[in-house]
């Protein structure tokens, strides 16, 4: 049977992986929050999804949080008027991203909040380990 710290640790560790990726992928629609396309009626930057699984990792019989896909949002682009825009149409409508900076910066925050969590679980168990390493070296 494997060391119940030394799994901790491999967990959280997939957590710490995981949300680190998520919170790459919102600062990279936050930062393309405004990207529009090159030619007039180009399609503009496309939000970034980010899905995780479940995968067993089988050295230590535990279930670990593994990026299933980074994706594209399917929600329409919003359209603005702006005939002065490069990327305008023969309207003078822009095709905006479809990222909204509110619930990118929502996202963030929880994927902040989860990956604290996680780290404070990796140190925590590290710190045990270590206690029980000194233990035995000192009987």
């Amino acid at each position: 049977m494997p060391d119940p710290l030394q799994a901790t640790l491999r967990i959280a560790g997939s957590g710490l992986e995981a949300q680190s990726m998520r919170l790459r992928v919102i600062s990279e629609n936050i930062a393309n929050a405004q990207s529009t396309g090159d030619t007039p009626g180009a399609d503009p930057y496309t939000r970034q999804t980010i899905s995780f699984d479940s995968v067993l990792d089988r050295s230590l019989g535990v279930p670990l949080v593994k990026i299933k896909t980074i994706g594209q949002d399917d929600t329409p682009f919003r359209v603005e008027h702006d005939p002065g825009n490069p990327a305008a149409d023969a309207g003078g409508f822009v095709k905006m991203p479809n990222v909204d900076v509110l619930t990118e910066l929502a996202d963030m925050r929880e994927a902040n909040r989860t990956y604290e969590a996680n780290l404070q679980v990796a140190k925590q168990s590290a710190e045990l380990l270590g206690q029980t390493v000194s233990l035995l070296k000192d009987a």
